[in-house]
């Protein structure tokens, strides 16, 4: 987070050692985001890290940065390995990131980067992709701002319910579409409210909540805010939400595609403005219209969609999303307040901004950012021109389509010459690795699918 995006809600390290002395806070949550973008790390004593953490910070197992969801270690990553001992890493404080968990009692949080023992950044972690990809920004002028818009479905079965059940008859929290219905959303504020109240109060700028076409889906929107400070939130508010669901005996899901009905997006929303006077780079104001910058902008980021889909749609179930006539996009392609497309322009002026639609809910922020901002720059650099408008619809088009499946999304990063460019070939082996693992994973087992229509009959 950066002073221009702070608020009053966040603490300063002053206040936090206030709080910590007066025994408002007992209890220090530091945290860094993984590849899976799932927020790892150890609560740390108010007086000890105060004492012996608050000057230093702390230090963890590199293996985090190189397991599977399920925590296994797996082979094939350069940052470590058997042979190279496992050791550790050290989470370095980001003191602009200070803020309480108001859900839990005594308790603030510090995100943080993550250094090699030597100081150097771990060049592979998620935090650092995206902090390159704002470097490059600065140094052609450029701020970077985004929003996400994340979708989630709720259920009245617990989480152990559902995990000793095998995730099956799963009772959703609406039994109906409720898209943009009160009535629908009325009957889960309870926990929608909690959760806006508990967000604002850690420190994120709340907007609005609506109910969704999935049964029990919903989305709660937040301001825009500079791309590090979106992405540091997008993962904290993750962890509330289940948190706050959780505590009320429910359960909530941010898969991309968690049953045979609507999946769960994550828009984007991102704009440029000029570093030095925050002054518009997207909207000439004399002629009412698109810069050919924010064009170029848009160019980019459609000629690197395939190449850096992995970034966007990280897991096997990311691509079941991607369906004819499913308001998910399955063209690369951009129009004008058009939802059938992979890029949607919105927004005049100061609010004029790209909308990618091809993020679900299980993207990890940073990647998809720094994915998101690394095309944009590329076509920026190049002076790439903007294809025409796709207009109609997208889903009937001869648009190139994006990849549909793990496995070709793999292939498009592992051989793409643009990503070694943009991030370097140490991530692109990494999170090729990444993929591979689950790749090899799925390819292995022996689903409900299977057993339903083999069991018996074949």
């Amino acid at each position: 987070m950066t002073s221009a995006t702070r608020n009053d809600r966040m603490l300063t390290a002053e206040q936090l050692r206030s709080a910590i002395s007066d025994g408002t806070i007992d209890t220090v949550l530091l945290a860094f985001t993984d590849m899976q973008g799932r927020l790892q790390g150890k609560f740390i004593h108010g007086e000890f890290f105060v004492e012996s953490v608050l000057g230093h910070g702390t230090e963890g197992c590199n293996y985090l940065l190189t397991v599977d969801v399920e925590m296994n270690t797996v082979d094939g990553y350069d940052l470590t390995s058997w042979e190279k001992g496992y050791g550790d890493m050290m989470f370095v404080l980001d003191l602009d990131t200070i803020r309480l968990l108001p859900q839990r009692a005594g308790t603030a949080m510090i995100q943080c980067d993550l250094t090699l023992a030597d100081g150097s950044p771990v060049e592979v972690s998620p935090r650092q992709i995206l902090r390159r990809q704002i470097e490059r920004a600065a140094q052609l002028g450029f701020t970077a701002f985004a929003g996400t818009e994340l979708e989630f479905v709720m259920f009245q079965t617990s989480f152990e319910q559902g995990w000793n059940n095998g995730y099956r008859d799963l009772v959703p929290m609406n039994q109906y579409n409720v898209d943009y219905s009160v009535l629908g959303s009325l009957l889960v504020e309870p926990l929608l409210r909690e959760i806006r109240r508990v967000t604002y109060a850690a420190g994120m700028n709340v907007e609005s909540a609506k109910g969704e076409c999935n049964l029990g889906q919903h989305e709660i929107a937040f301001k825009y805010a500079e791309v590090m400070t979106t992405a540091d939130n997008h993962s904290v508010y993750k962890t509330i939400a289940k948190d706050v669901v959780r505590s009320a005996g429910g359960s909530i899901t941010f898969m991309a595609k968690p049953n045979q009905r609507e999946g769960n997006s994550c828009h984007i929303h991102m704009s440029l403005r000029g570093a030095e006077d925050g002054a518009l780079v997207f909207w000439d104001e004399a002629t009412h219209s698109r810069t050919k910058l924010y064009d170029h902008f848009i160019a980019g980021v459609l000629a690197t969609m395939r190449e850096f889909t992995l970034l966007y749609a990280p897991n096997i179930n990311s691509y079941k999303r991607f369906a004819l006539g499913s308001f998910a996009p399955t063209a690369i392609a951009w129009g004008m307040d058009n939802r059938t497309c992979a890029v949607r322009l919105v927004g005049e002026g100061g609010s004029a901004r790209m909308e990618n639609r091809l993020p679900g809910g299980d993207v990890n922020p940073y990647l998809a950012l720094a994915a998101m901002l690394a095309g944009g720059l590329y076509g920026i650099e190049n002076e790439l021109e903007l294809e025409p408008e796709l207009v109609g619809n997208a889903y009937s088009s001869d648009a190139p389509v994006v990849p549909k499946t793990l496995a070709e999304a793999r292939e498009e990063w592992a051989g793409s010459a643009l990503a070694a460019a943009a991030f370097g070939e140490d991530v692109v082996r990494h999170y090729t690795n990444y993929a591979d693992v689950e790749i090899a994973a799925f390819d292995a087992a022996v689903t409900d699918w299977e057993l339903r229509r083999g069991f018996e009959r074949l």
